[in-house]
């Protein structure tokens, strides 16, 4: 069956998405799952016993055994952004809440309680078997892809697949997943502003500010509209594509974080090739590849916050809902001052009156 022939309220089972997978071929899976009324976590199980194998996303065994395979692509992705890095994995730092991957290409802070369903694919293509480990969350969104290269030792990828494998690895059952609870701004309680305020100016690392917003409990757009103009402000719309363009063209060297509930993963240097095709902003270089939807861009603010020496400027990107979906910051080794070029380029991005954009929101 087509996907717009199944009922919104029936849900497919394992041979009803196959069909619909294979009756749609060229369909991405997040879209074509949107479709079927399922999670994406729900279509790739669908596929066990036919190419897609469960596995274990046990971090102890997964990431010391990415470390032998070599090069490959690591994809982490939201709603807006998607973000590929091409290269080894390198030095793994464990941790209960947290994970590292620390690396010249691959970089990335994970979150394992969000890392619960995992599976090794192969899909056939003409003369070419395509492999992937993918990993979900509880919701079934994807929090990390993992795609093998041409370049990629497969003895040691099929060695780490055999290591991870689990025993259940019965067909047509999907996993049961549970429905997120939809982002929401939160309302300053009177008094947060001077309290905001002062904590904001007596920081002395940026990581302290994840801090801030869970003691007195905001969401960080609403921290920036507390916070007065000498720590954010926001920029018109289209600075987000200004920036990458000219990045690009100035040889600016960047950080870009793309995150999820179970990853974020970050590119640190230099960018070149900057191309639009429709809704999308595109930055295809030989090891970093961005995907960007600037229809989703509802706002942009350019925030300051103290470092151990002076301050960083980072520009940030939200939705509708105010949840932020990309962020920006210029290179800077710890105990340097910001770049005079980075910190040049964000804030000489075109400011949005604040007059008007209250009026927008409205």
């Amino acid at each position: 069956m087509k996907p717009d022939q199944i009922a919104a309220e029936t849900r497919p089972g394992a041979a009803d998405i196959r069909t619909a997978r294979a009756q749609n071929p060229k369909m991405r899976e997040r879209d074509l799952a949107r479709v079927l009324g399922i999670t994406e976590a729900e279509l790739v199980a669908s596929f066990v016993g036919h190419g897609v194998k469960r596995i274990d996303p046990r971090f102890d065994d997964l990431f010391p055994g990415l470390k032998q395979v070599g090069e490959v692509m690591a994809l982490t992705r939201n709603e807006s952004a998607v973000h590929e890095k091409i290269g080894p994995f390198e030095t793994f730092v464990n941790g209960k809440r947290a994970a590292l991957m620390l690396g010249d290409q691959i970089d990335t802070r994970m979150f394992p309680a969000n890392w619960v369903h995992g599976f090794a694919v192969e899909k056939v293509d003409g003369k070419e078997v395509r492999r992937s480990l993918q990993f979900f969350d509880a919701h079934g969104d994807a929090v990390q892809k993992i795609h093998a290269r041409p370049d990629t030792n497969l003895v040691a990828w099929d060695r780490l697949v055999e290591t991870l494998l689990l025993d259940d690895q019965t067909p047509e059952q999907l996993p049961e997943v549970t429905a997120a609870e939809p982002f929401s701004r939160k309302l300053p309680a009177d008094g947060v502003e001077a309290q905001l305020r002062a904590r904001w100016q007596a920081m002395t690392d940026p990581h302290q500010f994840h801090g801030l917003l869970r003691d007195l409990d905001l969401d960080r757009v609403s921290a920036f509209e507390l916070a007065g103009e000498t720590w954010a402000w926001p920029l018109d719309r289209g600075s987000v594509p200004a920036l990458l363009r000219l990045a690009a063209s100035e040889g600016i060297p960047i950080m870009c974080f793309v995150g999820n509930r179970g990853c974020i993963q970050i590119h640190s240097g230099a960018i070149a090739t900057v191309m639009d095709k429709g809704p999308w902003i595109n930055v295809m270089d030989p090891t970093f590849h961005l995907h960007l939807r600037t229809d989703h861009i509802y706002e942009v603010w350019a925030v300051r916050k103290p470092a151990d020496v002076g301050h960083v400027t980072s520009i940030e990107a939200y939705d509708s809902d105010g949840q932020q979906f990309i962020q920006f910051f210029g290179v800077r080794g710890e105990g340097n001052l910001e770049r005079a070029d980075w910190r040049g380029l964000a804030e000489n991005l075109p400011k949005l009156d604040r007059a008007v954009q209250l009026g927008a929101a409205e």
